[in-house]
């Protein structure tokens, strides 16, 4: 019996290939503490990434933060805070000031991670992934300004990119929707 031909590179395969396009899962950030923690140790869960600064006119966002997750945490929800100085100069402390500031003034308990960069050459890859993954207003990729936020689904794609205007407590109804995604296998 004669061998049989190899199958040409033009037909389908029969398994699918893995998915290779990026998500949050695939970045590393470090913590205020200095630990490096990649962000694959959040797979399975819905993600609110936001940048966060201390002395801007939306700071008291982060009690509304701090409520949703409180509210959400039980069921695979987590807020991610990556302060940030790039807009008016409004996170000048460094990390022990802003873990002080967070936890005495919010009570603030979600993961903090240290100073990033989220528009320019300096940009946080992460950063510079979740622009692209979800425009701002016209297009634009750049973030505007402190508190500008991300939901990210539980396979780590971003799903929406929110505005410092939009209040956290107006986040409710997108967050349940998402949470009611199966986790990935």
């Amino acid at each position: 019996m004669p061998p049989t031909p190899p199958i040409p590179s033009s037909m389908p395969s029969t398994t699918a290939p893995a998915d290779p396009t990026p998500t949050v899962h695939d970045f590393t950030a470090e913590r205020l503490d200095g630990r490096s923690e990649p962000l694959s140790d959040y797979r399975g869960q819905v993600l609110l990434v936001v940048n966060v600064a201390s002395e801007c006119g939306f700071t008291p966002q982060y009690a509304g933060l701090q409520a949703l997750q409180e509210t959400y945490a039980d069921q695979g929800f987590q807020v991610l805070g990556f302060p940030c100085n790039q807009f008016g100069g409004q996170e000048p402390g460094g990390p022990e000031a802003i873990a002080q500031f967070c936890t005495s003034r919010f009570a603030v308990d979600f993961p903090l991670f240290a100073k990033v960069d989220v528009n320019g050459k300096t940009a946080h890859p992460l950063y510079q992934y979740l622009k692209a993954a979800a425009r701002g207003a016209l297009g634009t990729q750049a973030i505007k300004w402190n508190f500008t936020k991300f939901l990210v689904g539980r396979d780590g794609r971003v799903i929406a990119r929110y505005s410092p205007t939009t209040r956290p407590e107006d986040l409710h109804g997108a967050i349940v929707i998402a949470l009611q995604a199966p986790v990935p296998a």
